[in-house]
């Protein structure tokens, strides 16, 4: 029989590298924050002739506004963030670049004022924290008849934490290197990871509960590492098929539920993984009280 649990500071050793570098990431880097977040204006403009990015930029350079990010949009359209314009500024762009590119149809318009942008942030914060509570809350009562029922909620939150962190790294990436923005699909694509997150990892802490009662006194490690092999067939399969339709969204949907797609690919592979290796693992940590083997040694096989 496969013994994953044993591997368990392996696992959480790759667990923390990934965070370490997600964290560096976030630090260095940083995030490229949507107009809901941070303010300004978004324009969908799509031209009567062909033109690409590097024209639609230099168009805007020679009208003043030189440092704004410009996206393609589907085959012909074009997204651009400006800074906060006020009516008469949005009529002389367009006709700039009326003038410059050829005939403009502007096929969206949003600007976002400053107040308005940190009230969505504070809201998005207030939204993220209420979850990762209520999730805590939710997993200690439903485990209350377990030994210790407040490790299981902890740990199933330190795994949200993991799954968040490394979507937040990837796109910081992502931002830096295509000019990709965390906006509003991007805080719905990082709730709807905690909730499935959540579900795999009840669904493995449920099998722990119902082999620990049959078992009596088993050991814990062997009854964690049996739970998590039983389960790991309909986790696996659970987030594959998963996979498949979130591929299918970004693939034929495209650029308007990009950062959605892309927090649920990056939130399901990593929730897989923190559902079947942190979870179980800390848990067993915690219950061996080998937290001390973090620090004075590398992790080695056991």
């Amino acid at each position: 029989m496969l013994d994953i649990i044993g591997k368990r500071f392996w696992f959480l050793f790759i667990a923390g590298v990934v965070l370490l570098a997600s964290i560096i990431s976030l630090l260095t880097v940083g995030l490229q924050t949507g107009i809901e977040f941070s303010s300004g204006t978004l324009m969908t403009v799509g031209f009567g002739e062909e033109v690409n990015q590097n024209q639609v930029r230099e168009a805007l350079a020679d009208l003043g506004y030189p440092n704004v990010i410009v996206q393609n949009v589907g085959e012909e359209d074009f997204l651009i963030r400006l800074p906060s314009l006020e009516p008469g500024e949005k009529t002389g762009l367009e006709a700039g670049l009326t003038e410059s590119l050829g005939t403009l149809e502007v096929r969206g318009f949003d600007a976002v004022s400053p107040m308005i942008a940190t009230e969505t942030a504070q809201n998005a914060a207030i939204a993220v924290a209420v979850a990762a509570i209520g999730i805590l809350l939710y997993v200690t009562w439903a485990f209350r008849r377990m030994p210790n029922p407040f490790r299981y909620g902890t740990c199933a939150i330190i795994a949200l934490t993991h799954d968040t962190l490394v979507a937040l790294g990837v796109f910081s990436v992502l931002g830096s290197i295509l000019g990709w923005e965390i906006n509003l699909m991007f805080i719905t694509g990082i709730l709807a990871v905690i909730g499935y997150s959540v579900n795999n990892t009840v669904v493995v802490f449920d099998r722990i509960r119902e082999n620990l009662a049959r078992s009596g006194k088993a050991d814990f490690t062997t009854v964690v590492n049996n739970s998590l092999i039983e389960s790991i067939s309909r986790s696996l399969n659970t987030s594959l098929t998963t996979l498949f339709v979130v591929l299918a969204l970004l693939l034929f949907v495209g650029a308007t539920i990009q950062n959605f797609a892309v927090v649920l690919l990056t939130g399901i592979i990593a929730g897989t993984y923190s559902s079947m290796f942190i979870a179980p693992g800390l848990l067993v940590v915690w219950s061996k009280k080998e937290w001390g083997r973090f620090i004075v040694r590398s992790p080695r096989r056991k």
